[in-house]
């Protein structure tokens, strides 16, 4: 049986994946779903200090004191830029990589720089605007953005996301690419609707080998189809019986 990481991406929390972490244990494998540095349940950290080195940390110190081995690491949205460093702090333990609608940053960048510049605008207005110049507040038009169409789920979002810091945004990941290209590597894209913010992350997984599969939902598709989503992942991770067939 294999151990499930899966980290959530801006705004987000460990929460967000209750419903695929129940189903993935219900095959017994081990679930953690570790909450960064100033999001969820831990929004009270988030200060104008919080970055990204943190959020690096926050994962490989679960990963230690958790005594974890033998890993099917899943990044979600803003997380995939963690994944470089992280993967070269944990040698040994990871099985695979799972990028689940996330950005590939290469080293020496931050996300704003896979972003297209419309993107980068829209979050430093928000946060100039409405986030005291450093956070960019919950919004609904980044439910829309997510393909968020269901009102009652839009309503547990308006409860639950919390604010992000710009500094995530523009915080800078270096790593050496070899620790996360040795690894199995697969590319979650969602397609109802696709998010053109993540093509650029796309192509770069595409171009670099990344197995590639499609999950008809949009970008909270552990939200909006935790059933297909676990499907994927026990197929990906090749720990259910169903081989690589997605």
């Amino acid at each position: 049986m294999a151990t499930f990481v899966l980290v959530h991406g801006a705004m987000h929390g460990g929460w967000c994946w209750q419903m695929v972490a129940d189903q993935l244990r219900s095959h017994g494998h081990r679930v953690v779903t570790p909450t960064l540095t100033g999001q969820g349940e831990r929004k009270h950290l988030l200060t104008r200090e919080t970055s990204v080195d943190m959020h690096i940390q926050d994962l490989v110190n679960v990963v230690e004191f958790e005594d974890l081995d033998d890993i099917v690491f899943v990044f979600h949205s803003y997380s995939g830029q963690l994944a470089g460093p992280v993967v070269q702090r944990l040698v040994g333990r990871v099985r695979s990589v799972v990028f689940a609608g996330a950005f590939h940053v290469f080293p020496g960048e931050c996300n704003f720089d896979v972003e297209p510049e419309d993107s980068r605008q829209m979050f430093e207005h928000l946060a100039q605007e409405y986030g005291d110049g450093w956070r960019i507040p919950v919004q609904d038009g980044l439910l829309e953005r997510w393909g968020v169409t269901d009102p009652v789920l839009a309503d547990r979002l308006r409860a639950k996301l919390t604010d992000f810091s710009l500094n995530f945004s523009r915080g800078v990941v270096n790593y050496d690419p070899q620790f996360l290209l040795s690894l199995p590597r697969t590319y979650i894209e969602h397609a109802s609707p696709p998010l053109p913010a993540l093509e650029l992350s796309r192509d770069r997984a595409i171009a670099q080998g990344w197995t590639m599969v499609k999950i008809d939902t949009g970008h909270d598709m552990m939200l909006t189809e935790p059933g297909e989503t676990t499907r994927l992942l026990l197929a990906i991770g090749h720990v259910d019986g169903l081989g690589g067939s997605v």
